[in-house]
């Protein structure tokens, strides 16, 4: 079995994070949580249920929190790490879900792909979403279904080897697109999604548009 570190970044999510820590931690699996300058009592519960907890100070941003969460990572002694998110919409028992795939695989990064059954996904999400997804792929030169989804596994070695710069949710596009560039193998894997009353953080027309200033930079790199 390899071992593996759970990575949450977290923006006041005192509603969920407890009971995502306390999921993970009985499945057996490190966890550090992001604490990306919430106001709430997001860092208190997340340490009373488990998980080792980093502060940003201020809220920095999806990108610069999940960096942060890597470069923890690359001083543990683990073998790989899977992104969550903190508000509960992650099914943690998917976790074997990847598991079971790298093992069938072999793949360094394996994707989290709602998009097999995007039921109570909101328009406006999928849409943008079934975009963006399109042109990463283009991009990759491979079919990766659900780019944006913030669940995914990723081996030690990606981390050691890709330069991460973005600072918000355009991270998700730069994380697979510096991957594919240094030819690790990308799988998708359906997880489940579930939608309750949560308010995303995601501004469609804002983070659009910071997707769309990222491929333009990169398309300015050698």
């Amino acid at each position: 079995m390899i071992r593996v570190l759970i990575i949450i970044p977290a923006h006041n999510e005192a509603k969920a994070i407890a009971a995502v820590v306390t999921a993970v931690k009985r499945l057996g699996h490190s966890v550090v949580v992001i604490d990306d300058g919430s106001a709430d009592d997001t860092a208190i519960l997340a340490k009373t249920a488990g998980a080792a907890v980093i502060s940003t100070g201020r809220r920095s941003g999806k990108g610069n929190a999940l960096r942060q969460g890597f470069a923890y990572a690359l001083k543990e002694d683990i073998d790989a790490v899977i992104t969550a998110d903190g508000d509960g919409q992650h099914d943690p028992g998917d976790i074997r879900t990847f598991l079971d795939k790298y093992e069938a695989t072999k793949a360094e990064v394996i994707n989290g792909d709602r998009m097999h059954d995007p039921k109570g996904m909101p328009l406006l999400r999928l849409m943008t979403n079934k975009f963006m997804s399109w042109i990463i792929s283009s991009i990759c030169h491979r079919r990766i279904a659900d780019t944006q989804c913030g669940f995914r596994f990723m081996t030690k070695e990606v981390l050691g080897q890709i330069k991460l710069e973005c600072t918000d949710f355009e991270i998700e596009t730069e994380l697979l697109i510096q991957a594919s560039k240094k030819e690790f193998r990308i799988e998708n894997v359906p997880i489940a999604s579930i939608y309750r009353d949560e308010v995303s953080k995601i501004r469609p027309l804002r983070d659009t548009w910071r997707f769309i200033v990222y491929l333009f930079k990169e398309s300015g790199r050698k």
